[in-house]
């Protein structure tokens, strides 16, 4: 089921929800018990399986803003934290993404997390833990974290490319979701929504992804994502060939090798 909003919370009145649909393992109702207790929440997942639009879908649903930020190899605490700059004859501080959200009482999500260099690790362990407090040494302050704060952050298990696995005094600082790709009927539902394309055509790209997903030693980096069969949807719906359209938005991006997409372009010709 979609998530409601409470009543009198959230976003403006004519501002529409995060559109997301529950996949039958209460991660809504795991997330609401989480955040009343201030838990942070660790969300394990391949890409595109709809990690983001839960803690967007969660973030309306309990009434808080959300400070995203898209962890990669070049993230470093000083990103997150805060630093001094030059503005005219004066230096000023500058908070970063993270103070910021622990100042006001936002719901903080760092996206693939993992990704991040070690000294963010390590500045975000007195986050999510019992003192909720940042250090901003560089401005020499204790940022206790405002009452409502959460940190919630995600990673990607089967990413395989310079793929950094979490230490367990990191993960165990965390209270954990685990997502995956949705059951083909949610899925058939999510396409249709957010692309769309008519619920035959939606259902019939959902099934060629089930294909796709259960083919073993495929060799390619990912597999087929939900945003990948909402990008085919769109171009579809805006009048693309629906084999042309699943082979730019899908099969291109999961490879390189040519024998392989032309092997999944074959899948794609015979049940499209």
């Amino acid at each position: 089921m979609s998530l409601p909003l409470p009543e009198g919370q959230g976003q403006g009145v004519n501002e529409p929800l995060p559109y997301y649909l529950e996949t039958g393992n209460h991660e809504g109702v795991i997330f609401e018990h989480a955040y009343r207790k201030r838990l942070p929440v660790m969300l394990k997942g391949p890409t595109g399986c709809g990690k983001t639009r839960f803690v967007e879908a969660m973030a309306a649903r309990l009434g808080r803003p959300l400070v995203t930020v898209s962890c990669h190899d070049d993230t470093s605490a000083t990103d997150l934290i805060g630093r001094y700059l030059v503005r005219g004859a004066d230096t000023v501080w500058q908070d970063g993404p993270v103070t910021r959200a622990a100042r006001q009482g936002a719901i903080l999500y760092l996206d693939e997390v993992a990704e991040a260099r070690e000294d963010v690790i390590v500045v975000l362990h007195s986050l999510s833990d019992h003192r909720r407090q940042l250090f901003v040494d560089r401005h020499d302050e204790t940022l206790v974290a405002h009452s409502a704060f959460q940190l919630v952050a995600s990673f990607n298990p089967g990413y395989q490319r310079g793929f950094k696995e979490l230490k367990p005094s990191t993960r165990q600082r965390f209270v954990f979701l685990s997502f995956n790709y949705p059951p083909s009927d949610i899925e058939t539902e999510i396409v249709a929504h957010e692309s769309g394309v008519d619920v035959k055509i939606a259902k019939r790209l959902v099934s060629l992804a089930v294909k796709i997903r259960a083919l073993e030693d495929t060799g390619a980096v990912d597999t087929v994502s939900t945003r990948s069969l909402v990008a085919a949807g769109m171009l579809i719906s805006e009048g693309l060939e629906a084999r042309s359209a699943f082979k730019a938005a899908v099969i291109e991006p999961l490879s390189d090798e040519s024998t392989l997409s032309a092997a999944l372009g074959d899948l794609v010709d015979l049940t499209l």
